[in-house]
């Protein structure tokens, strides 16, 4: 059941999509795709990712009720395998990438090299296995999970958890030999270590166990404003710091002297009179709401339903949403089309023509730069000088010292930052390509490191001294034809590789 639900929606829905943009695009109506977005997305985009969702959140519990996937799942996993022993018994002409559509991932732009890789079907989007009493999930790679892993994945808990990768325990692999070898930190650590952030280059993801933990109905939010540099940083570094009554840990930073320092509790004993279901459609976006918080004096305390809380930037895209629908926070807007919002990203990206694409470019930064936490005050220092750009996202992460592409030098764990920088720069000699290529240096300078969904100008000699390879190099010569099956991660993460 669940095999043909996906069919629909890869034979009958998406070329239908395709078919209609391509109408657009000829009828001319490109012009008002840039100047008039608004219009389309509201009109087109929203119903359109409305029936996105309703067509999954029916398939996904299909499946749950017929609890279909974890019988699916090896069926899945050989498909997989006997594409790879085609491309084998092909005589290994070409090297393979997944057959995911460009524009279905999270990175801004498509990838290029889709059109000249064998696309290899990854048919894995489902739960598997919920495990309480180990506190184990299995998941497969497209339940959201595989770019989060092959790549990276953050949220405000990783101060105490790591990123992603650090709260997975094992995984299931399509190598190039077509075989399916799994791998944890005591069976074949090597490969464990070396997966994530490798881009799908070392083999095809298939599942992933991760760990789990109990959660409580409400997060108690506390929102602490700051109206000095110093403060921002001080207040930053303490509340990461600080060994308990911190689940959660988050920095909005408005102007280069203002920003709300916000944690987390998570916990089922509420004050009635305090919770503020964030999530509803009508209410105001989540930034909006702690840019409110400025003009207190003294710290404040919500409770916010825990669902909630987690996708509390997903409704404006964190406050991305403003550029496409300038007054989608107005009260009217929110209260006759808030049930819609927001667009689904990969269709914002299928509909986008050159124009945009090229506007976007120009005038617009999305980057998330890890820098080490006690380089926080000269790294604000540096986005404001080269960017201007606010809000800055702050999230704070335990870097864990395990071997793999993102390694320290030395045996303790250290504690990063994300900074997050999306949006439209102010500053007046902001140049997209020479701005993002002083970011990575700095970056690379500071012993930090950039998330490869966005763009990288980066060289190959510089993505190198960025990142540690040698692992990665170790097992790209060990496992059976990996070189000649998969190109390497810079190759498909690269600004060059993507259109």
């Amino acid at each position: 059941m669940n095999m043909a639900l996906d069919s629909i929606l890869y034979v009958g829905i998406i070329p239908a999509l395709l078919s209609a943009f391509t109408w657009c695009k000829y009828r001319g109506l490109e012009h008002i795709l840039v100047h008039y977005r608004w219009i389309f997305v509201i009109l087109f985009l929203l119903p359109l990712s409305l029936a996105y969702d309703v067509f999954f959140y029916t398939r996904n519990w299909l499946v749950f009720k017929m609890n279909s996937a974890p019988h699916k799942h090896e069926e899945k996993v050989k498909h997989v395998q006997k594409q790879v022993k085609q491309w084998r018994d092909n005589g290994c002409q070409t090297k393979m990438c997944t057959a995911r559509p460009g524009w279905m991932a999270v990175s801004l732009r498509n990838a290029k090299y889709k059109k000249t890789l064998l696309n290899i079907e990854v048919n894995l989007i489902d739960i598997l296995e919920v495990d309480t009493k180990k506190a184990i999930v299995r998941v497969e790679p497209l339940a959201t999970m595989g770019g989060l892993i092959m790549g990276v994945g953050i949220e405000t808990s990783s101060h105490k958890y790591g990123l992603m990768q650090h709260v997975c325990v094992g995984f299931e692999l399509v190598l190039a030999d077509g075989s399916v070898v799994k791998c944890s930190k005591d069976e074949n650590s090597d490969l464990f270590y070396a997966a994530p952030w490798s881009y799908g280059t070392l083999g095809f993801l298939v599942s992933a166990e991760i760990r789990i933990i109990p959660a409580k109905k409400y997060v108690r939010l506390e929102y602490q404003p700051v109206h000095r540099f110093e403060e921002i940083v001080s207040t930053f570094k303490e509340k990461t710091l600080k060994e308990a009554n911190n689940d959660f840990v988050e920095g909005l930073v408005f102007s280069k002297d203002e920003a709300i320092i916000m944690t987390g509790i998570m916990t089922d004993d509420v004050e009635e009179d305090k919770i503020n279901a964030i999530g509803k459609y009508y209410k105001p976006w989540f930034f909006k709401h702690v840019q409110s918080h400025l003009g207190r004096k003294q710290a404040s305390v919500e409770y916010i339903p825990l669902r909630q809380y987690y996708h509390r930037h997903t409704r404006s895209i964190f406050w991305q949403l403003q550029d496409i629908i300038p007054f989608g926070n107005n009260p009217i807007f929110r209260y006759l089309f808030g049930w819609m919002v927001p667009p689904k990203i990969s269709l914002l990206k299928l509909t986008q023509g050159q124009t945009i694409k090229d506007m976007y470019e120009k005038y617009q930064i999305i980057q998330d730069m890890l820098i080490p936490l006690e380089t926080l005050a000269d790294s604000l220092n540096f986005f404001h000088q080269e960017l201007n750009i606010y809000p800055l996202w702050l999230c704070p992460f335990k870097l864990f010292n395990n071997p793999g592409f993102i390694r320290l030098d030395g045996e303790r764990d250290l504690m990063y930052v994300d900074i997050g920088a999306y949006g439209a720069p102010k500053q007046p000699s902001y140049r997209c390509v020479e701005t993002t290529r002083r970011l990575e240096k700095f970056v690379r300078d500071h012993h930090g490191f950039q998330m490869l969904y966005a763009d990288s100008y980066m060289t190959r000699d510089e993505f190198r001294a960025m990142f540690d390879h040698s692992l990665y190099d170790k097992m790209r010569n060990e496992l059976c034809d990996s070189k000649k099956a998969f190109p390497e991660i810079y190759d498909k993460v690269n600004r060059k590789a993507r259109e």
